[in-house]
């Protein structure tokens, strides 16, 4: 699964009774340690290059883009040297043909196998350019490239104030089925930086709540569980606009078959959108846009 997936549940309950089939809050199994789970996640955000890092997101038009502090510059990065990195993109490929000394790539100088560095896609560790405290990808999203900065001295880390959640409520700790599409569901999935993706799901689930039948079609669904992207009616006062993430463990029966999943609303936790604009995140797809509240899991990120 994606690295929007900040948790995992911590039970799964399988016991099926004809309540639970319609969607009734589950009280057997044992109850989730949401407190732990929460502070992980708040200390999880707050890593030196955890998503309330990030300085900069610039897409790499065909060309030639440089990056650093100067004010000649395509793209201005407070904290660089003056001229850190250029960059070309032609035939589809990111390259570096141009980096200041201190600019690094698996620990040796950016440059120091020939005049040309291919930057791949990569979003982890290892794939990151380093500039003293700097770190630089170039990410891929929807065909184009895009530079992403993290510093771990930006504002919206040092100035982070911890997370807001809704009390655990057992109510939204609910037992739902999961009903296997024959052929998979197509679903058009938009993000924030404008771009709509088709992505091919497995199925659906239903659930009732608050007397009402609900769907959810999960972003992801494969052996290691499901992860939606849904927003729900709280969005206009107290939680995020664009949706809120919500990871669990795989249907009962496996992806082929009816069986029932377990939706945990009170670990619902916000995309890294919520804390910063630099962040390329899916919004939630029409699919997925409850009309009731759901007041549980994560609230909007006060600044």
């Amino acid at each position: 699964m994606k690295q929007a997936r900040h948790i995992l549940l911590l039970f799964t309950c399988l016991t099926i009774t004809q309540a639970a089939l319609h969607g009734a809050p589950v009280t057997a199994g044992g109850r989730p340690d949401y407190a732990s789970d929460r502070a992980a996640r708040a200390k999880a955000l707050s890593q030196p290059y955890g998503w309330l890092s990030l300085t900069a997101l610039q897409w790499l038009k065909p060309g030639i883009t440089t990056v650093g502090s100067a004010a000649d510059n395509s793209v201005v990065l407070a904290g660089a040297p003056a001229h850190l990195v250029t960059f070309e993109v032609k035939d589809g490929k990111v390259a570096v043909i141009a980096a200041a000394a201190s600019l690094g790539f698996h620990g040796r100088p950016a440059l120091a196998g020939g005049s040309r560095l291919v930057i791949g896609a990569g979003e982890d560790d290892d794939s990151a350019l380093a500039s003293g405290p700097l770190r630089l990808w170039v990410i891929d999203r929807g065909g184009r490239r895009y530079l992403r900065v993290k510093d771990p001295g930006a504002t919206t880390r040092k100035q982070f104030h911890g997370l807001r959640w809704y009390p655990p409520v057992e109510h939204f700790r609910i037992q739902a089925r999961w009903i296997p599409d024959s052929p998979p569901h197509v679903m058009h999935v938009p993000n924030e930086i404008g771009q709509v993706t088709p992505v091919s799901v497995a199925g659906h689930v239903e659930f009732e709540l608050e007397g009402t039948r609900q769907t959810l079609v999960p972003m992801e669904a494969d052996k290691d569980g499901l992860w939606f992207v849904f927003r729900d009616a709280t969005y206009r006062k107290t939680t995020y606009g664009g949706g809120r993430f919500l990871t669990t463990d795989p249907p009962s029966n496996g992806l082929d078959h009816p069986g029932t999943v377990i939706l945990d609303f009170n670990q619902a936790v916000n995309p890294p959108c919520a804390y910063s604009p630099f962040a390329t995140c899916p919004l939630a797809p029409r699919e997925d846009q409850l009309t009731i509240a759901i007041p549980a899991g994560e609230e909007r990120y006060a600044e």
